[in-house]
C-alpha cells in the first residue's frame, strides 16, 4: 500500500524511514520533507502543503492512509477535511486538538475530570496576570494559550522573569493570537518523562517510554526549545508508574474526550512531572509524537509500523502488541547557529556517515540546494546511538555527532544524563 507522512522535520523523517521498512510499504511519500527524506532513496519527497491539496494529491495516487506528523496542520482541521472526503487519516480532529492548541482548554478539561495537574488561572488582561503572580510568587510558570512552536513556555525562577514574560506576551504580542491569552500555573518540581500512546477513539496501544531535555545546553540551562535531545526507555518510569499513568492520566483523558463528544484518534503525548514521592502529574498535552522524542522511540520499534498504522485507523489497535529492541537509543539534536532565537540558514553540512545497526541520522531542518545539503532551520539533525546501556547508545551517538560538520552547530554533551545518573 501507499502511504503519506505530512511534515518536514525530524519527527516525520523518522516515522517515514520506520514505515519504509515494512513490507506492507509500497510507496511512502513524505510532504513537504526534507533534505534527508529527499536523499533517502526509499522516500518520495512531495512539495506540497496545502491540506486541500494533500487530499487531492491522496486521490490521485491512491494512497491507502496519512499519518500527520506536526500539530499545526492537526489544529487547523487536516483530519476533519481527509474524513469528508472518506480518506483514512491517522491523527484528532480539530476539535480533539484542541488538548494541545489551547491550554487553557485542555487544563479545564483535565480539572474537569479529575487528571493530577498543576493549578493554574487564565489571564487575557496583563494587568491581573502581574497581580496573581505577585500574589503567589515565584517560581512560576507562564504558558502561551496557542500554538508556538515549543517556544511558549517561560518557568520562571523569579518575579522579575514571571513579569516579564507576561509584558512579552500579552504586552509585546511575542506570540501574536497564540499569546493572547496566557495560563499561569504552579511550579511543578521533580523529574520530567514523556508518555505517548496511541488511540484509536477507543482503544489505546502505549509506545516505549522516554525523556526529553528541553534547555539548550547543557546541565539543563540557558533557554527553553524544541528539545535538544531525548533517550528511550525513560528509567523513572517503572513497571508501576506506567500502571498508574494508565489508570489515572491516560484511560480517564480518552475516557473524558469520549463523554464531552469528541472521541480522540491519533497520538497522545502526556508531558510528566513525577515528583520525589513518585506522584506523576501533567504538564501539558500533545496531540502528536514528540519531537525529539519519535526518533529514538521509531530506531527502538521492531514491530511493523505500518500495520500497526492500519488498526490504529481500523478501531482495532486492541488487537496489537508491540515489539521492542531491548537496547537504549539516545537522540542529540544538531541545532543551528543562533537557535532557538534567530537560527541561521546556509550553511553547509558534510561528514554524515551511512545508517548503520547502532546508528542512524535523523535530518529536520535540512534542504538540497544544487547538490548539496545545508542548513535550513532550528534543529538540523538528530543523530540516535543504540546501545545494551544509556552510557554505551550515548557514546555512539557522540562518536557520529563528532564526524558531522556544519559551521555553527550547537548541541548538548550530555543527553541522556539522568538515565546514567
Amino acid at each position: 500500500m501507499k502511504i503519506l507522512v505530512v511534515g518536514s522535520g525530524g519527527r516525520e523523517h523518522a516515522l517515514a524511514w520506520k514505515l519504509a521498512q515494512s513490507e506492507r510499504a509500497q510507496t511512502v511519500f513524505v510532504a513537504p520533507g526534507n533534505g534527508g527524506t529527499e536523499l533517502d532513496t526509499r522516500l518520495v519527497t512531495v512539495d506540497l502543503h496545502e491540506p486541500q491539496a494533500l487530499a487531492d494529491f491522496v486521490v490521485a495516487e491512491h494512497i491507502a492512509l496519512t499519518l500527520v506528523g506536526p500539530e499545526v496542520p492537526l489544529a487547523a482541521g487536516i483530519v476533519n477535511l481527509f474524513r469528508s472526503r472518506g480518506l483514512k487519516i491517522f491523527g484528532p480532529t480539530r476539535e480533539a486538538a484542541q488538548l494541545e492548541s489551547s491550554k487553557d482548554f485542555a487544563k479545564s478539561f483535565m480539572q474537569r475530570h479529575g487528571i493530577p495537574t498543576a493549578k493554574y488561572e487564565t489571564f487575557s488582561d496583563a494587568a491581573a496576570a502581574h497581580a496573581y503572580i505577585d500574589a503567589n510568587g515565584a517560581p512560576i510558570v507562564i504558558k502561551a494559550d496557542g500554538l508556538a512552536a515549543g517556544k511558549g513556555v517561560v518557568v520562571a525562577m523569579t518575579l522579575d522573569e514571571a513579569h516579564g514574560a507576561v509584558e512579552h506576551m500579552l504586552a509585546d504580542n511575542a506570540f501574536g493570537d497564540a499569546g493572547a491569552r496566557i495560563v499561569i500555573e504552579e511550579f511543578l518540581a521533580g523529574e520530567e518523562a514523556s508518555f505517548i500512546v496511541m488511540c484509536d477513539g477507543k482503544n489505546v496501544l502505549a509506545l516505549a517510554t522516554s525523556q526529553d531535555h528541553k534547555r539548550l545546553k547543557d546541565h539543563d540551562q540557558g533557554p527553553n526549545t524544541g528539545g535538544m535531545g531525548a533517550y528511550s526507555p525513560a528509567p523513572i518510569v517503572t513497571p508501576s508508574m506506567h500502571a498508574r499513568v494508565m489508570r489515572e492520566i491516560i484511560n480517564p483523558t480518552i475516557q473524558g474526550m469520549a463523554r464531552d463528544g469528541i472521541p480522540f484518534t491519533g497520538f497522545l503525548y502526556a508531558g510528566l512531572m513525577i515528583d520525589a514521592d513518585g506522584n506523576p502529574r501533567t504538564l501539558e498535552f500533545n496531540c502528536r509524537m514528540g519531537d525529539p522524542e519519535t526518533q529514538p522511540i521509531m530506531a527502538r520499534l521492531k514491530s511493523d509500523f505500518a500495520t500497526v498504522l492500519e488498526h490504529a485507523c481500523n478501531g482495532t489497535l486492541d488487537t496489537v502488541e508491540l515489539e521492542w529492541d531491548r537496547r537504549t537509543a539516545v537522540g542529540v539534536v544538531m541545532a543551528a547557529a543562533g537557535y532557538p532565537d534567530s537560527p541561521r540558514k546556509g550553511d553547509v553540512i558534510d561528514g554524515i556517515p551511512p545508517e548503520a545497526p547502532e546508528c542512524v541520522t535523523f535530518h529536520a531542518g535540512t534542504r538540497v540546494v544544487g547538490g548539496t545539503l545545508q542548513a535550513n532551520g532550528g534543529r538540523v539533525l538528530c543523530v540516535v546511538g543504540l546501545g545494551d546501556s544509556v552510557r554505551m547508545a550515548q557514546k555512539r551517538a557522540y562518536e557520529t555527532v563528532e564526524k558531522i560538520h556544519f559551521n555553527g552547530a550547537q548541541y548538548r554533551r550530555d543527553i541522556g544524563w539522568r538515565g546514567i545518573k
